[in-house]
């Protein structure tokens, strides 16, 4: 069990640390499936696929979807 502070933020548990082997600056993932939450250690980042689609992203850059998304 971990508790979430005040920033939203929650220590990854020893057991869990161990089993996924992750360390200081490794990168975890988080996916939902109805009710249930799974971490996953991220690998591999192919970067410049990732660049790539983050041109994509354009179109929800506005200001306007900033304000509208602020809260969120």
């Amino acid at each position: 069990m971990t508790t979430l502070t005040q920033k939203h933020q929650a220590t990854v548990p020893k057991e869990v640390r161990e089993h996924l082997h992750l360390k200081p600056g490794d990168k975890i993932t988080y996916s939902i499936e109805n009710e249930r939450v799974y971490i996953q250690k991220l690998t591999g980042l192919d970067v410049p696929y990732l660049r790539s689609l983050e041109g994509t992203l354009e179109e929800w850059a506005s200001t306007e979807d900033e304000k509208a998304y602020a809260d969120l």
